[in-house]
């Protein structure tokens, strides 16, 4: 029996090849030592003790149960239960449905989740940050600050319920592009249609990813690979040109400057040479406050995207009209392509001046003409273009409000923040008070970090 190891390193070793088809999957998943090495990953987790369906947990887990699962898979008789369904609170008071799979099919999923990352891993772009290992949101947002400079308009995408939209047939004919074993996509396609028990009533599953199932993170990753290819192809038929030409009105203050630093010297009359100075300084602040290329360059387009999850921001060098355009476009995709529907009304077209709404950061481009000598004595604008990630303090009220640690009250028309004491701690040891706290502040300042204005987090909590 080959080490799981080794098994996933032959894999992953052929995912970057866009051409290959990976056959005899199937059996890899007859393999003991998958199921250890899942069983490892998952077994500390503390939602193995929630029975799923078939009133098991963790603790009733052993080496001959894994067997007897084992041959269920040989012989195809293994079908997943149906989720248990709960509802959680979200944020804004409402409920999200959550399905809990059974302990088995947690395993048998992390076993085919370990598979298909070693698969696809290579395979999807860079631009896709969710789900993925060493990524997270923040280098989605690192990447925005590198790659987003000088964007003068934002498309902020929105899809309309993706994960509960996935088209099976859609998915499993996209995943037919990389695998050859049929299979293995059936065994795919069975937690597809497991369904999930509701008030004790079975309910299918026609689409959609298996809701708190293992593999759905990545399933929804190959589904959405597609979009961004389809991105990437869009954005190098978009780009045009190598940079922007210059700005016309600087190349002539910079002719006039060159005039004057040459004959400045050459000239003897003390009070000439004094003009002379003070139209050189006037011309040198004047060009600093003026953009060094032409902004309305028809021959210089740009298109830069970035993805977590189904939430997606594109930045634009162009016209409005342009981006109505990309956004009609990326529409008829969806639609057409992976049946999916964007919301026309979330799907916003935003000044890059303004700020866009990525990952519960506020984003802008600066406009910034202020200066900085480099080591060489030059003075340069380096603030200029450059994309700002801003917390704003809707986001810090709601976070607070979310805790219960504050009411807002409104006293002559103006609105104040007053603490509030959560009584539902009133029995909890001191020390047990002041941790719960510190998790929770510093689990904020940890997201928020890399905000600009992350120094202002301290004064807005304290």
């Amino acid at each position: 029996m080959r080490n799981p190891e080794q098994v996933l390193n032959i894999l992953a070793g052929h995912s970057n090849e866009p051409e290959y088809k990976y056959e005899r999957l199937y059996r890899i998943v007859f393999n003991e030592q998958m199921f250890f090495v899942a069983y490892q990953r998952m077994y500390a987790k503390p939602g193995n003790m929630t029975p799923g369906t078939d009133g098991k947990t963790e603790d009733e887990m052993s080496i001959d149960r894994i067997n007897k699962l084992i041959e269920s898979i040989k012989d195809e008789t293994y079908n997943p239960n149906p989720a248990k369904r709960i509802y959680i609170p979200k944020k804004n008071g409402k409920m999200r449905p959550l399905g809990i799979p059974s302990f088995e099919d947690k395993l048998v999923q992390e076993v085919v989740r370990m598979v298909l990352e070693a698969i696809y891993e290579g395979h999807f772009e860079w631009t896709s940050h969710g789900f993925r290992p060493n990524r997270s949101c923040h280098t989605a947002l690192k990447s925005l600050q590198n790659n987003f400079n000088g964007a003068k308009w934002f498309i902020e995408g929105d899809i309309k319920g993706f994960f509960d939209n996935i088209d099976h047939n859609v998915l499993i004919e996209i995943m037919k592009d990389r695998i050859a074993d049929d299979r293995f996509l059936r065994l795919i396609r069975k937690f597809l249609n497991a369904g999930y028990m509701e008030e004790w009533q079975f309910n299918k599953t026609y689409s959609g990813t298996p809701q708190g199932g293992i593999i759905s993170p990545i399933l929804a990753n190959i589904y959405l690979d597609k979009f961004d290819k389809y991105m990437d192809e869009y954005a190098n038929k978009f780009n045009k040109g190598t940079a922007r030409s210059r700005n016309k009105d600087i190349c002539k203050l910079n002719s006039r400057v060159h005039y004057l630093k040459r004959r400045i010297n050459e000239v003897e009359d003390v009070n000439v040479r004094t003009r002379m100075v003070e139209e050189l300084h006037e011309k040198q602040k004047l060009i600093l406050t003026m953009p060094s290329g032409n902004d309305m360059d028809v021959n210089f387009r740009r298109l830069k995207y970035v993805r977590y999850a189904d939430d997606f921001l594109i930045g634009v060098i162009g016209t409005k009209n342009e981006c109505e355009t990309i956004k009609a476009d990326i529409t008829k995709f969806m639609q057409e392509k992976l049946r999916l529907e964007m919301s026309q009304e979330k799907t916003l077209i935003t000044n890059a001046q303004d700020s866009a709404k990525f990952l519960g950061y506020e984003i802008y481009v600066r406009k910034d003409y202020a200066t900085k000598r480099n080591s060489n004595g030059t003075v340069r604008r380096y603030f200029n273009g450059n994309v700002i990630l801003h917390v704003s303090r809707e986001v810090i009220k709601n976070k607070l409000l979310s805790l219960e640690a504050m009411k807002v009250v409104t006293k002559h028309g103006k609105e104040t923040w007053v603490s509030k004491g959560r009584t539902y701690m009133i029995d909890n040891e001191a020390h047990e008070i002041v941790s719960q706290f510190n998790t929770e502040i510093r689990g904020f300042y940890n997201y928020y970090s890399i905000a600009n204005n992350a120094s202002a987090l301290g004064r807005s909590f304290g």
